[in-house]
């Protein structure tokens, strides 16, 4: 139901024009689903089934306002009628019959990620129509009431009316902009999984798969597009370390020490392969960049093997590309494995008055002092990391860091 979600939503928001009715139709039509199939079967064609559903909850809607709407309703009802075939009795449907156009999917999701919508606002809404979560789910997913997050994406579902963007592909010329709002907000739902900003556990593997499967669709339906490819490998080539970024008790585990013989090699292949395939058309993008630094962790055997310098440059190459500071931090380290934790910690001080303020950069210069052999200015910036850090699992990790260093300040620094 997940997969054909999307699929029925653009079916019926094509049809009649109206997002946020054909939104709740085919929620309560899943919700028919959920309540019939397990009793009576999957029907021989599902997506047929939760089309036909949908209509006739949006026909019983329509009708249901007749007293007040007459004349409304029936217009609203010449116009399903002229866009789609009669609506009877469910029944046997034949093969393509309640379908749509191959792009429906695309097109929701383009829509979804509008540029109009904040980046917060765009992921629920993706989430719910394209995703097919529940507002309840959604709403776990980012430790929040299940009624903020209704607000949230009642208020997306009215910007988007709003704005009177049409049910189909932007236009060339504005493909590309939009493009970028979905592979953003795709990256973010995968982030917010990969590193959860909240919570008790480190990552969120719900949140991951969803994005994995979106980008999988998007590339479905832009294969050439190399950045899309870029962005469907940077994805595989990270969640393939998953089963080994916990420990037995939950606690986040460092990419030096992860048992590197429980990444999913699959992943590495196919993602490696995505990017060999994308990078080789000659245009590279941000995404692109990072599937390659992710692709010379993934391809090291050990962690002592990693290509250093050439992350480094090509951390370079990225941060040039972006200007993001988050990239600089992540440079910082990088160049902190080839030239010393010096020169790691002269990069973050001259980029001190753009850097975030969020723990992972306190947790870096934390990491660098260890290395250089500052103990008591990791203790304080691992302390510093762990009051910003809004996740029990990381709040704990580096609160441990510094317990360890208190306890055994002269420790050999292991890299």
């Amino acid at each position: 139901m997940r997969d054909l979600a999307p699929q029925v939503l653009g079916v019926l928001a094509r049809r009649t024009g109206d997002f946020g009715a054909a939104e709740d139709a085919v929620q309560e039509a899943l919700l028919a689903a959920a309540q019939r199939w397990p009793a009576d079967g999957v029907p021989d064609h599902p997506r047929a089934w939760l089309v036909r559903t949908a209509e006739r909850r949006l026909v019983d809607r329509w009708r249901s306002e007749a007293a007040r709407r007459d004349r409304e309703v029936r217009a609203a009802r010449e116009a399903v009628e002229a866009r789609a075939e009669p609506l009877g009795p469910l029944g046997p449907l034949e093969p393509g019959t309640g379908g749509g156009d191959a792009d429906d999917s695309l097109v929701l999701l383009f829509l979804c990620c509008h540029p109009v919508l904040t980046p917060a606002s765009a992921i629920a809404l993706t989430l719910r129509a394209v995703g097919g979560l529940t507002t309840a789910e959604i709403a776990a997913a980012f430790l929040v009431p299940e009624a903020t997050m209704a607000q949230r994406i009642s208020r997306a579902k009215a910007r988007i009316a709003a704005s009177g963007t049409r049910f189909e592909l932007p236009t060339p010329d504005e493909r590309d902009a939009r493009l970028r709002s979905v592979q953003r907000v795709l990256y973010l739902i995968f982030n917010e999984g990969y590193a959860a900003s909240a919570g008790t556990a480190p990552q969120r593997a719900d949140l991951t798969a969803e994005a994995v499967r979106l980008a999988r669709m998007l590339r479905g339906a832009l294969p050439a597009d190399p950045e899309v490819s870029g962005l469907l490998a940077l994805l595989l080539l990270l969640d393939a370390r998953r089963p080994a970024r916990t420990d037995a008790d939950g606690a986040p585990v460092p990419l030096a020490e992860q048992d590197r013989a429980l990444w999913d090699r699959d992943l590495v292949a196919e993602g490696t392969g995505l990017l060999d395939a994308a990078i080789g058309t000659g245009a590279v993008g941000e995404y692109q960049l990072q599937a390659a630094i992710a692709a010379l962790h993934d391809r090291a055997s050990r962690a002592e093997d990693t290509d250093w310098p050439q992350i480094l440059a090509l951390y370079g190459l990225l941060e040039t590309m972006t200007g993001n500071p988050v990239v600089t931090v992540n440079r910082a380290l990088a160049a902190a494995m080839v030239d010393g934790p010096e020169a790691g910690l002269a990069l973050l001080d001259a980029a001190a008055d753009r850097l975030p303020d969020l723990h992972r950069v306190d947790a870096v210069r934390a990491h660098l002092l260890e290395m250089a052999g500052d103990v008591p200015g990791a203790v304080e910036h691992y302390r510093a990391a762990a009051r910003r850090a809004t996740n029990l699992a990381h709040q704990r990790d580096l609160m441990s860091r510094a317990a360890r260093l208190t306890a055994t300040p002269t420790r050999e620094i292991d890299p």
